[in-house]
């Protein structure tokens, strides 16, 4: 537990030991309270704590040698923190992977390449174009960064994608005893199939090799439809299209659908600089003024959104992908069998509407191809991702009560790096999977060495 200081005594704190410190009696305690004076946030705001020490190794050895003579405390590395779930709070050591980035080799022949573990997605796209290659599929945002996002089966759309994890053939890993390791399908296979999605709780990953593909071009089209029409139409526009996902528009009829290609087109058509401040800006008036006079809401809504301009894209893919997300939100996101999802957000759709749910950001509705991570999301089974959201300066929690009990009725698993309330007890019947992760987790952190509050919940640990 992260003990809460008031001004007051953060103030009176600080003068303590500066003072301490003017004298030359500044104690190895006391500069670990002082460090512990430097607080973490997420991207949201919605994840805080102030960690005993904030490191950042320059070397794999540095790294070794931290993990080795930590004990007494817990570790958590950390990225780029996009993750809207209590995957990083801690009172205890906090690595940053910050030195750990850049494109380190490539094969052109295999079009593998091996990236430091702390890339942000975001400086991926550039590198590899210069050899050639290209990420087979990338999610909506690239500000993650490598290990946080393979950690966390994060994920784009297509049916015949799958999460950044599943692209993963080998990696290198700092364990909990300092030992440094190679992983791959033919060193320590087991081991490596799990971390390629672990949570941070196998040991604290440095070195990712991708399987990528030459480099592409994408084009594309947005477009705004009927929702009840759109949902109608998926199994067409999932067929016809290479990528495609789309965006019911709370309290309204209609949603946003994009669909994005392979082309030979040479012709560049930008995507449109800045973020979504003005659309999002939009959306929250509407909901300010007419949240409580639905039928004008959802006209409004219905007008505004037909009225917005999407423009064609098309581009070297990296740059199609990503968006810019500059608008705070937290988010939860469950994974539902593929087949489960156009009744699934069906029902989403209609409980907010007739329970008039205080919230104005779009739903997020893709597919993702499956895969034999034992706890990625995606575990055997072909699956739709939901995702949905709320502003961060409002309360999330009433809000994704209401929707979290949808999802567990068709069986969606959370995404790891977004929020929900599940525990070990029911993650457990979920994942087919889940004793061969715990068994392997056991046998390379003993001592919970990586894990804090939230993953002891979620694997039932009780110390």
């Amino acid at each position: 537990m992260v003990m809460a200081l008031t001004r007051r005594q953060l103030i009176k704190q600080i003068g303590a030991l500066t003072a301490l410190a003017g004298t030359g009696g500044l104690s190895s305690v006391a500069q670990a309270a002082r460090e512990r004076l430097i607080p973490w946030k997420n991207w949201s705001g919605g994840q805080t704590c102030l960690p005993a020490a904030k490191l950042a190794p320059a070397t794999e050895d540095e790294l070794s040698s931290v993990l080795k003579a930590t004990r007494d405390m817990n570790v958590r590395a950390v990225g780029s923190s996009h993750s809207f779930s209590p995957l990083i709070p801690t009172d205890g050591k906090l690595i940053s992977l910050s030195n750990f980035s850049g494109l380190l080799s490539h094969d052109p022949k295999t079009l593998q390449a091996e990236f430091g573990a702390g890339t942000p997605m975001s400086q991926m796209g550039e590198p590899l174009l210069k050899v050639g290659q290209a990420l087979l599929n990338m999610a909506d945002i690239d500000y993650q960064t490598l290990a946080g996002a393979i950690s966390t089966s994060t994920h784009g759309t297509g049916p015949k994608f799958g999460s950044y994890s599943s692209n993963v053939v080998g990696l290198r890993m700092v364990k909990a005893n300092g030992d440094i390791v190679d992983l791959d399908k033919n060193r320590q296979p087991e081991l490596f199939n799990a971390a390629r999605v672990s949570l941070g709780s196998l040991g604290i990953i440095t070195r990712v090799k991708l399987q990528n593909r030459k480099a592409f071009r994408l084009n594309q089209k947005q477009w705004v439809q009927n929702t009840d029409e759109l949902i109608e139409d998926i199994p067409r526009l999932v067929k016809d299209n290479d990528h495609f996902e789309f965006s019911p528009i709370l309290h309204s009829d209609v949603s946003l659908a994009q669909a994005q290609n392979e082309t030979t087109d040479t012709k560049v058509m930008p995507l449109p600089t800045g973020g979504d401040g003005d659309k999002v800006s939009k959306l929250s008036m509407a909901n300010t003024f007419l949240r409580n006079h639905p039928d004008a809401h959802a006209s409004l809504l219905n007008f505004l959104v037909k009225h917005i301009d999407f423009p064609e894209v098309q581009d070297i893919s990296y740059k199609v992908f990503a968006n810019v997300r500059d608008q705070r939100f937290n988010e939860m996101e469950y994974e539902v069998p593929a087949a489960a999802g156009p009744e699934c957000v069906r029902e989403i759709m209609k409980l907010v509407r007739e329970k008039n749910l205080n919230s104005f950001f779009p739903l997020e509705y893709r597919y993702v191809k499956a895969d034999d991570i034992p706890l990625s999301m995606f575990s055997g089974r072909d699956s739709c991702a939901i995702s949905v959201h709320q502003s961060y300066d409002m309360a999330y929690q009433p809000f994704f009560a209401e929707i979290e009990p949808i999802f567990w009725k068709y069986e969606g698993r959370p995404h790891w790096g977004k929020l929900h309330t599940l525990n070990a007890a029911q993650l457990s019947k979920l994942y087919p999977r889940w004793k061969e992760f715990q068994d392997i987790r056991r046998s390379v952190d003993p001592t919970g060495k990586f894990l804090n509050g939230h993953l002891r919940s979620i694997f039932g640990v009780q110390c």
